[in-house]
């Protein structure tokens, strides 16, 4: 198997080789710190780490920064709204996101770049474009000269003609040409600011990223991730300050994520249009939020709503339901043998049994779709292939599953592995009681009502509707209780 990553640059897939070998530099832009988190900043987060997962298991040694833009004019207008320094309402959200990424049990990246701890690295990178004279000092502010840059627009595909029929100059700028874009910005009453060559003042939003990758990770780095809105122009001017300084390509794999629309447009905090993390984990567990982003390929642009996490969720139970089982036949097949695993190769995979056949291709295919440009959703749905199996598999022949330990020990394996690339579950493989959906437990209480009320009729259509959802109800002196029927589905 090879892995094959997309790149937007080039569009299409290529084999994936880095700079240097068995190592991965990986730069995803973070966010602009001005407010809370929403659903469209996630996915990008739950996609970067993902692909950071997954070379982590196929053995690289992955460098993974997610930057924080902690000044710009929205911070600073809400921290003279507030009448506090623009740092207070940075870390302010900083905490939010860190607070959510645990939640979605996203990994920590190695680095968080600040734009105001790097000051001096965007100084100096913007001194070596004005020594090229590729950016000049107008008025205050310093720019970068687009026309001068003969491959601007690469990654986008736009043409400088084109760009120029929509670009026009504002009152206070003072650019030579209006396609021209901010490197540093000269200080305004009331905005923070820093000392520089060109007068004090503060960095543009592109140049802070340049900067901060390459301090890091190079003048080449493997990997940019953002979203697909990132593309133009704040990629496309990454691309021409990087270069035109350096000299060398300055990323080898640009890694778009699509969008998450609500109603047909992308979620965004300038039109408010959107929905913030902190309302949906209100209402679904951070888990489930997660499995949903990850359930399609995350170039793809979806449709974000209620209805499709209820979905999501209800998938998320029937593998976290298979999880429980197969820690349940673990353990009585313990108790029954008064061995315990110990890791001494008699739970190796031999490919004899039904089970292992089942563990070995599910894990082939799974590793295939994870290979191809990190197809998580095709992934997810080989996992649901599994469920379905086993399913068959104890529906045809219950002692099957029930005598076969090393085929029990072989897909819970699997679960691991899954768990481990996709980050499924914040603690590992589930253990415990499986979970009943809300929906079915609603169907019991309105069948119980039901029989107080000498409904049988009704009673009996409510179990059978259970019955065909995959769980039995179970009446006692005690009331009724509701279990998933002999599928794990």
């Amino acid at each position: 198997m090879t892995l094959k990553v997309y790149d937007t640059l080039r569009r299409k897939k290529e084999e994936f080789k880095p700079v240097h070998e068995g190592k991965v530099g990986i730069y995803f832009c973070g966010m602009t710190v001005q407010g809370k988190p929403h659903m469209g900043h996630m996915l990008a987060f739950v996609a970067g780490d993902i692909i950071k997962r997954y070379l982590r298991f196929v053995g690289y040694d992955v460098t993974y920064l997610q930057n924080f833009t902690d000044v710009d004019d929205k911070i600073i207008e809400k921290a003279n709204a507030e009448g506090v320094d623009f740092h207070v309402i940075a870390e302010r959200y900083i905490a939010e996101y860190f607070k959510y990424e645990k939640e979605l049990n996203i990994l920590p990246a190695d680095i968080y770049p600040k734009a105001t701890e790097h000051i001096d690295d965007i100084i100096g990178l913007v001194q070596r474009l004005v020594d090229r004279d590729l950016a000049y000092q107008g008025g205050t502010d310093v720019y970068f000269r687009v026309r001068d840059c003969s491959f601007y627009g690469k990654l986008s595909g736009r043409k400088i003609d084109e760009l120029q029929s929509g670009a026009r100059i504002e009152v206070e700028e003072q650019k030579e040409d209006p396609l021209d874009f901010t490197l540093w910005k000269g200080a305004r009453e009331g905005e923070p600011a820093w000392d520089s060559p060109w007068g004090r003042g503060r960095p543009g939003w592109h140049i802070e990223c340049s900067a901060m990758s390459m301090k890091y990770l190079g003048d080449t780095i493997d990997m940019h991730g953002g979203g697909l809105d990132l593309i133009f122009p704040h990629h496309e001017n990454e691309i021409a300050q990087s270069e035109s300084a350096t000299g060398n390509p300055y990323v080898k794999y640009w890694m778009h994520n699509g969008l998450l629309n609500l109603q047909g447009e992308k979620m965004s905090k300038s039109t408010g249009h959107f929905f913030s993390i902190e309302d949906i984990v209100k209402e679904f567990p951070g888990e489930v939020i997660r499995f949903y982003l990850l359930s399609t390929h995350f170039r793809s642009t979806t449709e974000f709503g209620r209805e499709r996490l209820k979905e999501a969720s209800a998938g998320f139970d029937r593998i976290r339901n298979l999880c429980i089982y197969l820690g349940e036949l673990s353990s009585r097949q313990r108790a029954s043998s008064g061995v315990e695993r110990s890791g001494d190769g008699k739970d190796t995979v031999t490919g004899e049994s039904p089970l292992e056949k089942l563990a070995a291709q599910v894990k082939v295919d799974f590793l295939e779709a994870m290979d191809d440009d990190f197809n998580s959703g095709e992934a997810v749905g080989h996992i649901f292939r599994l469920v379905r199996e086993v399913n068959r598999l104890k529906a045809d022949d219950p002692s099957l599953i029930e005598n076969d330990r090393v085929g029990v020990a072989a897909l819970t394996g699997l679960m691991e592995m899954f768990d481990g690339i996709l980050g499924l579950f914040r603690d590992g493989l589930p253990t415990g009681d499986v979970e009943v959906p809300e929906d079915i437990i609603k169907l019991v209480r309105e069948r119980e009502d039901a029989r107080k009320n000498k409904d049988w009729a009704r009673a009996d259509e409510i179990r059978a509707e259970v019955a065909a959802a995959g769980y039995t109800i179970e009446d006692g002196p005690d009331g009724s209780k509701v279990k998933p029927s002999d599928s794990v589905e």
